[in-house]
């Protein structure tokens, strides 16, 4: 959509830069020496230490140069950043911009000055939120332009992800696209009225120069003020207008055509789908795997199989240190965008469990140990739970941690070993000259390159082992990125949702016994009056829990409850659903929100449907009430979940590509599901071993339970269990579906027989 107003201002960056009228770029940012913050005690003790942390972090954190320093090394500017606790935000308190975060303190002040706000969203490990911040942001003129004719806020897109849903869909139906930093242009009462992403100090890229930008826009809000607010208006119909479409038929054929549209798009040469950048879409994955049990379809195998291989082997995959960085920037998963996110971890660790369970590839059993390993490692905070993300860039330049030369890997090992480990990670002679840095990956896989080179498998992994741990030595003696050390609800129940799946998956109780820290800090520490909370960093946020936090969480104790049989967790679940469907029910079409219907009230819904970086959390909504109804016998929860399918069939019938997340919820609700039961003392060894027998099979569309005997609290929580019982007093497993089970057995042999009908016809 495009106002006449835009067109106009997009005609008017073409031309010479305007001189806003009257007015001269006097107003200097403020000194750090003159501060005085509303609501501030001047400049006591506490902003003292608060500053000289800020200080501390921005000098060795996201950037290698410090603008503006006063003679003795001190900060000169400083701004109302300095009293967030989000690291983003903090990120921008010695920015000589006046910044203001989100709140009525911004909004009352644009509106007593009648200026225009500039609204910046982004993230604290974002690479180009960090460009722009470098070129714009610390950049006087800039700042002082800002400061004299714009509000200015930062949000930080992690913590208010309802304000960021909100305005990235204002600037896609301004501009057709969206990313971070988000640029928005808002009226004092929040009404988006231009916007983009990054732009740079000046014209380049095809994009205006920011001064060109806040100097045409602030003669607009002066000379064509009633223009401006007719783009605002006429934006703000087409973000509210209701969405109207009919409930869609979704069945087994929904799951084939999203099947079919996957393989056109699929790259038979590099794995994954579509073209650069290439992101990973592990949820695609997961449904192809479900999809594939479902049909016997080999090639929806075959695809998981290919991207899997082709992620593991490529830059995207941190081949020393572990885990999964953000994206690849090209279409062989060769060159990544270096940012880690939890998130991330989470979700392609998943895949990599479901097909190791499906199929028993050794080698997706080793990605997930080691994207495990990162994560315990590098993202667990000590007292339980987990952070949120490690940045791109480290020394002023994105990747510089993560990349070599064949001559460092050769300096790092030898002359001996050296060649051979810069070859195997692609440093070749003629692909990487000595003085050309790049990510480490696997051109060829390991076993084939050891033949090529004469030597056994178990040979080349010795020595690979041996280069390995010398290269992680050599690398953790650089300047590591900075880490956000927020712990994030919805992300934590993720984690805590494929550590507990890959402590069954793959016999690790270690992964259990972090998920249950996780769980338990969550629950004991980012709660407030049993009021999920969005965050804690040093304490928890004042944001209450979004439907992601809820509906993630919910997926992480469910898991939890399957990986340790802990009633604790089943509980928390099952009152965590309640809450959520008392919070976010939206009664108009039986859907849920995505703020609490308490939230604070934005100029448009927020609600999302399609899965993006992260499963839309409608979808995993969903999901997780069907499982959880079917365990503990709640139709209200089954019958909910149903009705969310209900409600987002229209656009799941439009586009099933964009809503696989939503597809799996479908699968399962289409079933057969299969209810398990295994009676027995949890710690007896016939009681394990009918646990490993069913644990080894790909079942997503089952629920298991343990009923130990005389086990009072799980028989409350699920009744159907008091007639499941041990036979001849030996550990019983029982197979059920929709609570009519087959003949029992007490042998772990027989298992195989009793979920062998397991794969429905399509």
């Amino acid at each position: 959509m495009t106002s006449p107003l835009q067109r106009l201002i997009v005609a008017s960056l073409s031309c010479t830069l305007l001189v806003v009228a009257g007015a001269t770029i006097a107003d200097e940012p403020t000194p750090v020496a003159s501060i005085q913050l509303p609501g501030a005690p001047g400049f006591g003790a506490d902003l003292q230490s608060r500053l000289r942390a800020a200080w501390a972090a921005q000098a060795a954190g996201h950037r290698a140069h410090i603008e503006h320093v006063n003679a003795d090394g001190s900060p000169r500017y400083i701004n109302r950043l300095i009293f967030s606790s989000s690291p983003y935000l903090q990120q921008h308190a010695l920015n000589p911009v006046n910044w203001y975060a989100w709140g009525d303190e911004a909004f009352a002040a644009a509106t007593r000055e009648n200026k225009p706000i500039f609204l910046s969203i982004g993230y604290s490990t974002c690479h180009w939120c960090h460009v722009m911040e470098r070129e714009c942001f610390e950049n006087e003129v800039i700042a002082r332009l800002l400061n004299q004719h714009f509000i200015a806020i930062k949000v930080d897109r992690e913590e208010r992800p309802d304000i960021d849903n909100v305005y990235v869909e204002a600037v896609q139906h301004m501009t057709g696209g969206a990313g971070w930093p988000l640029t928005v242009f808002l009226t004092p009462d929040r009404q988006p009225f231009y916007g983009g992403t990054y732009f740079p100090p000046d014209d380049r890229y095809g994009q205006p120069g920011l001064p060109k930008l806040l100097t045409t826009l602030a003669d607009a809000w002066t000379t064509k003020h009633e223009q401006v607010l007719q783009a605002s208006a006429d934006l703000m119909r087409s973000l509210q207008q209701p969405t109207t479409a009919a409930a869609a038929s979704l069945n087994v054929d929904t799951l084939r055509i999203a099947y079919e549209q996957m393989a056109r798009g699929f790259d038979a040469t590099n794995g994954g789908f579509g073209h650069a950048p290439k992101f990973p879409q592990a949820h695609m994955l997961q449904f192809l795997l479900r999809y594939w049990q479902r049909s016997h379809e080999a090639h929806a195998l075959d695809m998981v199989e290919a991207t899997l291989d082709h992620m593991a082997r490529g830059g995207i995959h941190d081949q020393l240190g572990g885990g999964f960085h953000r994206y690849s920037t090209d279409a062989t998963w060769t060159v990544p965008h270096y940012e880690k996110m939890l998130y991330d971890q989470a979700i392609n660790v998943r895949a990599y469990l479901e097909a190791y369970q499906a199929t028993g590839a050794a080698r997706d059993a080793e990605v997930a140990r080691d994207v495990f390993g990162y994560v315990l490692r590098d993202l667990a905070a000590p007292e339980g739970g987990f952070y949120t993300a490690e940045d791109a860039d480290s020394d002023g330049a994105e990747g510089r941690f993560y990349v070599w030369s064949r001559a460092d890997v050769v300096a790092a090992i030898g002359n001996d070993a050296g060649p051979l480990i810069a070859d195997f990670y692609g440093l070749t002679g003629n692909e990487a000259p000595a003085g050309k840095s790049g990510p480490l990956s696997i051109p060829v896989p390991a076993a084939e390159f050891a033949a090529q080179h004469g030597m056994t498998a178990d040979a080349f992994q010795t020595t690979l082992r041996a280069a390995r741990q010398t290269l992680l030595a050599a690398r953790a003696r650089r300047a590591r990125p900075l880490r956000d050390e927020k712990i994030i609800t919805a992300w934590n129940g993720l984690m805590i949702s494929s550590l507990a799946y890959g402590s069954t998956v793959l016999g690790e109780p270690q992964y259990a016994v972090a998920a249950a820290r996780a769980a338990d800090f969550i629950l004991s520490h980012v709660q407030r009056n049993g009021r999920l909370l969005r965050s804690f960093r040093n304490a928890p946020s004042a944001t209450p829990g979004y439907l992601d936090d809820y509906a993630f969480l919910m997926l992480g104790l469910t898991d939890l409850y399957a990986a340790t049989f802990d009633v604790r967790w089943l509980r928390e679940a099952d009152r965590l659903g309640r809450d959520m469907l008392r919070l976010f029910a939206d009664p108009a079409n039986g859907s849920l929100r995505y703020g609490a219907g308490d939230a604070e009230h934005l100029i448009a819904g927020s609600d999302e449907t399609d899965d993006a970086a992260l499963p839309a959390a409608q979808s995993v909504a969903a999901l997780v009430l069907l499982r959880l109804g079917r365990l503990t016998m709640n139709d209200a929860f089954e019958s909910r979940g149903r009705a969310l399918l209900t409600s987002g069939s229209p656009d799941v019938a439009k586009a099933p590509t964009a809503h696989t997340e939503m597809l799996m919820a479908l699968d399962f609700a289409l079933g057969p599901t299969k209810e398990i039961v295994v009676a027995g003392a949890p710690d007896a060894d016939g009681t394990r071993a009918l646990l490993a027998a069913v644990r080894r099979r790909y079942l997503p569309r089952s629920v298991i339970a343990l009923h130990a005997p005389n086990d009072g609290a799980i028989e409350a929580l699920v009744p159907f269990l008091k007639q499941q019982t041990m036979i001849n007093d030996q550990p019983t497993v029982y197979v059920c579906e929709h609570y009519v089970c087959k003949l029992p057995t007490n042998d772990p042999g027989k298992v195989e027989t009793l979920l062998a009908d397991a794969k429905p016809a399509a």
